[in-house]
């Protein structure tokens, strides 16, 4: 009988004890092909906890919405400018957002299980969700500083990555709407920000 497979939780949180200083670029290295779902995840995920994370969300913001375009031009590897490649993710990143990270795809691959899996492994729809995640980093980096308000839509680009790399398309919506309604919360907010800025004048 074949060994089971190893779960991508235990190989991020094996990935992270071994390497002392791991830099953007390294994802792309190790994990091949789903370099692209990986780096997402890791990237947006200080965005969607409310943990302190040295104020680098919105530079990782900028590196995900890079990656993401790249699935939508149909790139089958993640490329990075070399000074990005190099550039370490800092102790942020990886003593909070990444053990929280663990901890939340342990929760889900619990009860995720291979559903929908053409949606994931068909070009076309891999370009569709290059679309969806790059949607979700804008509208994280559209949400005012400090207010809070980006946690929903990088989460959905968490739970889009994460669909991607357990093929559940279950979690995939899941994604989906918590990205919607964060950008819809967003919305509603800028747009009584203007109100109330018009109002004033």
């Amino acid at each position: 009988m074949p060994p089971a497979a190893e779960r991508f939780s235990d190989e991020l949180e094996d990935w992270s004890s071994r390497v002392d200083t791991p830099t953007i670029g390294s994802f792309g290295e190790v994990f091949g092909p789903r370099g692209f779902a990986v780096l997402v995840l890791v990237l947006m995920a200080p965005s969607a906890t409310p943990l302190p994370t040295g104020g680098v969300t919105q530079v990782l913001e900028v590196v995900a919405a890079l990656v993401a375009l790249q699935m939508i031009l149909g790139r089958d590897t993640v490329w990075l400018p070399a000074s990005w490649s190099r550039r370490e993710l800092g102790s942020g990143v990886t003593d909070k957002a990444i053990p929280w990270l663990v901890r939340v795809i342990r929760w889900f691959e619990r009860f995720s299980r291979p559903r929908g899996t053409w949606v994931f492994r068909h070009r076309t729809m891999r370009r569709l969700l290059g679309v969806v995640l790059v949607v979700c980093v804008v509208f994280a980096g559209l949400a005012p500083p400090f207010s809070g308000l980006d946690t929903l839509p990088a989460l959905g680009a968490v739970l889009v990555a994460l669909a991607m790399l357990l093929e559940d398309v279950v979690i995939l919506i899941v994604g989906v709407v918590v990205a919607t309604g964060g950008a819809v919360l967003i919305l509603t907010v800028g747009a009584a920000v203007v109100r109330f800025a018009a109002d004033l004048v």
